[in-house]
């Protein structure tokens, strides 16, 4: 049964999460993780300064389900199937020690899969006190009045044939990345609720919605009645890589980076049980994960009264939303996927409109029943200049547009998107002034000398029509009294 036990499914870093878990639950607020690299015979401690257990407690906790996951749990409990202890441990190692310290008195057992394998009977070999030569792996639990320390030793799932040093410190990064996310909001804050360590190394906490970044859209709270118990939504967009520096684009991109991470994270007490994902919802077919709606993120929040309701599972890392509220979320992520979709066409620039009216776009989408074509709009006042101007060449204009049309390198354009993970620069971007301010000053003075519009009516439209409506500073600086083309003498 252990050894069947040992398939759920854990990596090292979600193991971790467990028996954190277990120290919250215990009341501790400090956690240390301590990783030795000694090649096949490395250990992973785990140290809290929870309230600890005395010699029956730690009995029960070191069998396998001690609690039923049927009984009602306290409201801060993170815990539910009376499981994670062992099953985490077991899934990465093959001996597990618990040392627990309460009222000044150390209790110590283990569970040794070796043991268990070579006994002749049917019986659970619970060990009492550390193997021979662990005793100095449990000393940092001499000192404090009450806390626990679990201990992995015979690391055979985390140190494999080929596993180096290197790779268990690319390891250690791996799990800090994870840990940061799945806990930060008990780490963030002026007085965070729990210090976590690793190796002496406070962890960091990683905020998935940049909420203190002022380019960040979040919608009100909605709270939704569901079965099991009030759901709590909060929508955000994120960003632009435009608004970012690099260091806040690398972090905000997350432990599997900003396509991965996108979609709704799941906290259940606050603690984060799936870190994005669409949850299976969507219209037809369930949304998948896509570039353009990357910046994308939804904070969802249940009570532990909710666990069956929401299919959480023994390694606390999927859910599934009841029925009765599926139909709301889906509304709620659909409008959230549409901003940032639109956030991250702009490039993270505000579409500015001038008095509120609507944007005049150089190209406009067709939809028909077979498909969808791009076309340009030749009411676009650069386009319109030219066919005004056009005379006995309007044929020749209006044919060139529509070789432009039917040749938009679709294909290329979609390609090189998701290849590089980023929009093609449009709207001028990046642009100086210099290379900007003729092409508007032609417009502008088509505009007024040739349309009869008086200046302030020609900058109004510049200001809703793309790509000018980008840059509102230049558009404010064009003169009252255009320029006159100049007229080249033959």
């Amino acid at each position: 049964m252990i050894e069947a036990l040992r398939g759920l499914g854990y990596s090292t870093a979600t193991a971790l999460a467990d028996l954190i878990d277990n120290s919250i639950a215990a009341g501790g607020n400090l956690v240390d993780i301590q990783f030795s690299w000694k090649g096949s015979a490395s250990t992973i401690a785990v140290l809290d300064n929870g309230e600890g257990m005395d010699e029956g407690e730690l009995d029960l906790a070191m069998r396998l389900g001690e609690k039923s996951p049927l009984d009602q749990r306290a409201a801060h409990d993170l815990g539910r199937f009376g499981l994670g202890l062992k099953t985490a441990s077991f899934s990465q190692c093959r001996r597990l020690t618990v040392a627990s310290r309460k009222a000044g008195k150390t209790n110590c057992l283990r569970w040794d899969l070796d043991v268990v394998a070579a006994s002749d009977d049917d019986g659970w070999h619970l060990l009492e006190g550390p193997a021979e030569g662990s005793e100095a792996l449990l000393s940092s639990l001499d000192s404090p009045e009450h806390g626990t320390l679990v201990l992995w030793e015979i690391p055979d799932r985390i140190v494999t044939p080929g596993f180096a040093e290197q790779d268990f410190l690319d390891l250690v990064d791996r799990i800090e990345r994870h840990l940061a996310m799945v806990f930060h909001r008990f780490l963030c804050g002026p007085r965070p609720r729990l210090h976590l360590a690793i190796n002496g190394r406070p962890v960091r906490p990683w905020d998935p919605f940049l909420i203190g970044h002022a380019a960040t859209w979040s919608s009100p709270v909605e709270r939704i009645a569901a079965d099991g118990g009030l759901v709590e939504v909060q929508c955000y967009v994120l960003p632009h890589k435009d608004r970012l520096d690099a260091h806040e684009h690398d972090a905000a991109a997350g432990p599997d980076g900003w396509t991965a991470q996108q979609g709704f994270y799941v906290y259940r007490n606050e603690r984060l049980l799936v870190a994005g994902s669409w949850l299976g919802l969507g219209r037809g077919r369930s949304w998948t994960k896509e570039e353009a709606h990357r910046l994308a993120r939804i904070r969802l929040d249940i009570p532990n009264t909710a666990d069956a309701e929401w299919k959480i599972d023994v390694r606390k890392s999927t859910a599934r939303p009841p029925v009765s509220i599926r139909e709301r979320l889906n509304r709620l992520a659909e409008d959230t996927r549409e901003r940032a979709r639109r956030v991250f066409a702009h490039r993270g620039q505000p579409v500015r409109t001038g008095n509120g009216g609507p944007l005049l776009q150089a190209w406009r989408a067709e939809h028909f029943k077979g498909g969808i074509r791009y076309r340009i709009d030749i009411d676009h006042a650069a386009v319109r200049a030219v066919l005004d101007d056009a005379g006995p060449m309007e044929a020749q204009v209006r044919a060139m547009l529509r070789v432009i049309e039917e040749t938009i390198p679709v294909q290329r354009i979609w390609l090189d998107t998701t290849e590089a993970r980023e929009t093609p620069r449009t709207g001028f971007a990046g642009e100086p002034s210099e290379e900007i301010i003729p092409v508007l000053s032609v417009i502008y003075r088509n505009m007024v000398l040739r349309n009869g519009m008086s200046p302030a009516r020609a900058r109004e439209q510049l200001l809703r029509t793309e790509p000018f409506n980008a840059h509102p500073d230049l558009v404010a600086a064009l003169p009252d009294e255009p320029t006159p083309p100049r007229v080249i003498e033959r």
